[in-house]
């Protein structure tokens, strides 16, 4: 059961992971709907393909699978099938969302997965693996932590992928965790928070750390924030948007994302993380969270990456640096 299977290979993420995991010399299936794109790219990494719809998912789909890594987007659409399937054939399931309703999905299914041995661990990219390791970090910074905000920066333009899942988030509507409780907050306002480079207008916006954060760290008190610079989010007819950014693009762009902690005696602190473009992160975390998790580093169950890797997980990806404040 040493066969990484990449779900959604084809699309933009999804490939880039797919040539990454060949080089890395895994033993990589691509699996997806379109048999066509399938067979061409199976050809140009040499490896198998499965071809099957999740409306009528098989067992035999995942034979021989030990980790499924989900890149097929918008997750509320996909995620429930693959993780009832990975459950059901004892397939560890991964995934790269930022849709919080996944991460909710995930919570809900945790009991059954860990009675079935199984671990189901979503956000294995940019979201959240920087964030969650990030919110552990800072944690440790004072007594007893009772209020985390964490606030993302999304620079440049947006992969259609993307743009498709963020729609999914401002579906699902404002939300924070408050005394532990996941609740809803319409009224949400916006905050400055400094990623490094001067305070910066930051939206709310319902993240899955609202959930990996509250299993993380146990802060009773999270919310969401997003500062998105320039054209990043398009508008319009999102199906029409390109695949994603180019190599260049991405190059000048890199990631960032601040958290801050309250303490109960009220001292605040603050650590930011600096890393590639999110497009180039989230393949490389992703492949080495399937990777680590296909060599054991695993808990069956509803997890979040900083509780299986570490906190210094996100750091692991070459050109990632944490600030403290």
């Amino acid at each position: 059961m040493n066969k990484l299977m990449i779900y959604g290979a084809t699309g933009y993420t999804g490939r880039m992971a797919a040539e990454h995991a060949k080089a890395l010399g895994l033993d990589v299936v691509i699996a997806g709907r379109t048999a066509e794109k399938l067979e061409s790219l199976a050809e140009q990494l040499d490896v198998s393909y499965r071809v099957f719809s999740l409306d009528a998912l098989a067992a035999e789909a995942l034979e021989g699978v030990g980790v499924l890594l989900n890149f097929a987007g918008p997750f509320t659409q996909t995620a429930q099938h693959l993780m009832l399937a990975c459950i059901k054939a004892g397939v560890d399931y991964l995934d790269i969302t930022a849709e919080i309703n996944v991460y909710r999905l995930a919570e809900r299914l945790g009991a059954q997965a860990a009675e079935a041995g199984v671990m189901l661990l979503p956000g294995v990219g940019w979201d959240v693996v920087p964030t969650d390791c990030l919110a552990m970090h800072v944690a440790r910074r004072v007594q007893n932590p009772q209020a985390l905000s964490v606030a993302l920066q999304v620079a440049g333009s947006m992969s259609r992928g993307s743009a498709m899942s963020v729609s999914e988030i401002i579906g699902a509507g404002l939300m924070a965790r408050e005394n532990g409780l996941l609740v809803a907050t319409p009224d949400a306002q916006p905050r400055h928070f400094d990623f490094g480079q001067g305070p910066a207008l930051c939206a709310p916006l319902s993240f899955g750390d609202l959930v990996t954060g509250w299993r993380s760290t146990a802060i009773p008190n999270i919310a969401m924030f997003v500062h998105i610079a320039g054209e990043a989010f398009p508008e319009g007819d999102l199906s029409q948007l390109p695949d994603g950014p180019g190599i260049q693009e991405r190059d000048r762009h890199r990631a960032r994302a601040v958290a801050e902690v309250v303490g109960a005696d009220g001292t605040v602190v603050r650590s930011v993380i600096e890393t590639v473009n999110g497009y180039s992160y989230t393949p490389l975390a992703a492949v080495e969270a399937a990777r680590r998790v296909l060599g054991g580093d695993r808990r069956p169950g509803f997890e979040t990456p900083a509780r299986v890797f570490g906190l210094e997980f996100a750091e692991t990806i070459a050109g990632t640096t944490i600030t403290d404040f």
